[in-house]
């Protein structure tokens, strides 16, 4: 019993750990260009020079982490469906003449 204990408290630290991670910091370094919004590429001498923009990030260097993703469209749910609607005016027919 001590094994599944142990081991449903370590699932609920590293979850913890994760979810304040992506309320403190919701972005993260882009995995494709490593946080340069770039590729790096050499020239003909091999010294480093700048290269194309990530089409990932779009040159920003940065990524919404996938926590944070979920918890927006969580939260964008969550607001449409609680949100009170307008009443709409008793329909009128048209008057003739």
């Amino acid at each position: 019993m001590t094994l599944i204990l142990a081991a449903s408290a370590c699932l609920l630290v590293v979850t913890l750990g994760y979810a304040s991670l992506c309320a403190g910091s919701p972005f993260g370094d882009c995995r494709k260009c490593k946080g340069f919004g770039f590729a790096m590429k050499t020239d003909r001498k091999g010294r480093p020079k700048r290269g194309k923009s990530c089409r990932r990030c779009k040159g920003h260097g940065k990524r919404i982490r996938v926590g944070r993703h979920l918890y927006n469209l969580w939260l964008r749910l969550y607001r449409d469906d609680t949100d009170t609607p307008t009443k709409q005016p008793a329909f009128k027919p048209a008057a003739k003449g």
